[in-house]
C-alpha cells in the first residue's frame, strides 16, 4: 500500500509504498525516521496517510468548496 507524507497545507511531500500490514504507524515511524527529527516535532508539520484516503480527503474538500457558505440557509 502506498503511504503520504502530507504537510500542514495539504501538499503531498513524499510517498512510501510498503507492506499492507505496515499501517499508518509503522510508515509514520518510517517518515519520522527518513527526516530523523522528534516524533513530536514531526507530527506538528506532517501528517501520514494511505494514499487512497489522501484522495478520499481532498474529493470532500473540493465538494465542499464547490458549494461554499451560500448552501447554509441558516446563516446571517
Amino acid at each position: 500500500m502506498k503511504y503520504v507524507l502530507v504537510d500542514n497545507f495539504g501538499n503531498i511531500v513524499d510517498n512510501k509504498d510498503l507492506l499492507d500490514d505496515v499501517g499508518v504507524k509503522g510508515a509514520t515511524t518510517y517518515f519520522v525516521k527518513r527526516k530523523q527529527i522528534p516524533y513530536e516535532s514531526f507530527i506538528q508539520i506532517w501528517k501520514v496517510m494511505t494514499e487512497i484516503d489522501y484522495n478520499r480527503n481532498k474529493e470532500r474538500k473540493y465538494k465542499y468548496e464547490e458549494f461554499g457558505d451560500w448552501i447554509d440557509i441558516e446563516k446571517s
